[in-house]
């Protein structure tokens, strides 16, 4: 990718590089990063260039401001198994691949120093070596962690790194394990019709990477096309890996929460929210300050523009976010599990891990050690028959439902209905023949009322998830209607609901027996049309506040 120069004082990079400085500036201030946010654009860019000065005459004083390219740091698992979003990619593979994506940079520059060549200078295997033992000592002393053995480390061209990273996607699932992946995506409705996740994964894991660490061969990997100095932030993150691997096991400790997806999207989140933090203090080595000293750190400053890049401006909005929260959303949690007792905290994160991503969006769920309920769903095989074959069951989790509702209700709305959430497990079924699919979930939440709430609002969902609908049956707590694939049915029965899409009214009701459940309301005698609008109206969006949600608007039967 082209990329605009950092110099540059009005490309992206630049202006992510002055905010991610600016954040570091206010380590030393009254200020917050908060603040930086309520600035009208005139304030903010005057405040970044002041803080870039900061950077070069008061933070670094006798040492200079390093220069270093500042990078998102993807792996081939986690790019994967992230936007599998519990069940939706690929999940074996510990690669640490580190994309730049949109621009995001950071280059603080010494005043004194002249601007660098353009042609930048072939790095030598020997470079590489002396470099990435200096890093290596460096975040060892950052983190705590002794090098246990030593660190095998080599150059790698563009070719042999793709080459690497599709050989080893392709080990990890096989076509039919990827196609169920996209099958229960769009199932969700996180993925449009005919979207082509596997070409988009090979893609957006090749299109940039700069470099990974294996823990299988317990090998690190760098681009040997990169300067050496932008090689160094790639280090810092990669290197914490490294180093949490011979203490702590890394790829063993992630699957060791299968079958539960959602719990090991937690892990990742712990593994690298944890490399982002060492790599924030390596870029703050010198200051006598580390990201425990940044008050009320927002890390979507490091996003900058992610829609730059040519494969993720095709991409579905949930793959963004769901790219992302391993490393944003971990870095959030890391801060906050680390802000009293710095890197000493760390190994208990390694033996008490947290169980949910519900535990990485709200730290303080993990320090009080709330767990969510187990929760089954009945076999359906039998009662579905051989016509249908079963593509996935396991787990979304809060940060799953919470994009499966950004989908169709604004972003406050969905948060707020996500962070009920108590547990839940799902199922995705294929037709043999006609492709259709069948999704059954059953979702636990954390009270009655917040379980009236869920329903009210996600009528209202599934509703603007199917354009199609006749025959819509409203009562309270049981919602249907038709559609040109099938049925669509959501009932709630105190703390909890089940869905079914897809099916016929036989199907819910034998689903609904296996459970135990009061039979539903009958459909009507003369079913009709559906009006032109249908959804519910739902009071605005509130916080959760000890638990309580608004009442949950009434709608017209």
């Amino acid at each position: 990718m082209t990329r605009i120069s950092p110099c540059s004082s009005t490309s992206p990079a630049r202006k992510t590089e002055l905010t991610l400085v600016a954040v570091f500036a206010f380590a030393g201030s009254q200020q917050t990063p908060r603040d930086l946010g309520r600035l009208r654009p005139r304030e903010k860019s005057t405040a970044l260039f002041t803080a870039s000065d900061v950077c070069r005459g008061t933070i670094h004083r006798a040492r200079s401001c390093p220069t270093a390219q500042f990078g998102i740091c993807y792996s081939a698992k986690h790019m994967a198994s992230h936007v599998k979003l519990s069940g939706l990619g690929l999940c074996a593979l510990y690669l640490s691949l580190v994309l730049f994506l949109g621009g995001v940079a950071v280059q603080a520059q010494e005043a004194a120093v002249a601007p660098p060549s353009a042609v930048s200078k072939p790095v030598t295997d020997a470079d590489f070596i002396a470099a990435a033992d200096e890093v290596l000592g460096q975040m060892s002393q950052i983190t705590g962690l002794k090098l246990v053995t030593p660190l095998k480390k080599s150059l790698r061209s563009r070719e042999e790194i793709r080459a690497y990273v599709i050989k080893q996607m392709n080990e990890d699932k096989n076509a039919a394990e990827r196609y169920a992946d996209e099958r229960s995506a769009e199932a969700f409705g996180l993925l449009p019709k005919g979207f082509d996740l596997d070409s988009f994964m090979v893609n957006v894991l090749t299109e940039q990477v700069e470099g990974l660490y294996d823990p299988k061969t317990r090998e690190f990997y760098i681009a040997d096309w990169s300067p050496l100095a932008d090689q160094r932030m790639v280090m810092a993150h990669e290197l914490t890996h490294a180093l949490e691997d011979q203490h702590f096991q890394i790829e063993a400790w992630a699957k060791a929460a299968r079958p539960n997806e959602d719990a090991e999207l937690a892990r990742d989140s712990v593994l690298e929210g944890s490399a982002m933090a060492a790599m924030i203090d390596y870029l703050m080595l010198g200051t006598g300050r580390s990201l425990k000293d940044v008050p009320d750190f927002d890390p979507g400053v490091l996003i900058g523009d992610l829609g730059s890049t040519a494969t993720l401006q095709k991409a579905p909005p949930f793959l963004k976010d769901a790219l992302m929260f391993p490393y944003l959303g971990g870095l959030t949690f890391s801060a906050a599990v680390m802000k009293n007792t710095g890197w000493f905290a760390l190994p208990g994160l390694f033996e008490k891990p947290p169980v949910s991503t519900q535990q990485i969006l709200h730290p303080a769920l993990y320090r009080s050690g709330k767990t969510p309920r187990s929760v089954t769903l009945p076999p359906l095989e039998k009662m579905l028959g051989d016509n249908w074959s079963k593509l996935d069951e396991n787990i979304m989790g809060e940060f799953g439902w919470k994009e499966v509702l950004k989908q169709f209700l604004d972003n406050d709305r969905a948060k707020s209905l996500a962070a009920a959430w108590d547990g839940d497990r799902y199922m995705v079924f294929e037709q043999k023949g006609t492709k259709r699919l069948l999704l059954a979930t059953r979702l636990y939440l954390d009270s009655e009322e917040l379980a009236a709430r869920f329903f009210g609002q996600y009528s209202e969902a599934l509703e603007k998830k199917y354009s199609e609908r006749t025959n819509l049956l409203r009562r309270p707590n049981f919602f249907s209607f038709d559609t040109p694939d099938g049925g669509v049915f959501l009932d709630c029965l105190g703390d909890e609901c089940v869905t079914l899409e897809g099916a016929t009214r036989n199907m819910f009701d034998g689903f609904t027996k296996t459970l135990n459940w009061p039979l539903a309301p009958p459909p009507r005698e003369r079913p009709g049309a559906a009006p032109a609008k249908t959804a519910a109206i739902s009071a605005p969006a509130a916080p959760l506040v000890a638990g309580i949600f608004p009442p949950a608007a009434q709608t017209a039967p």
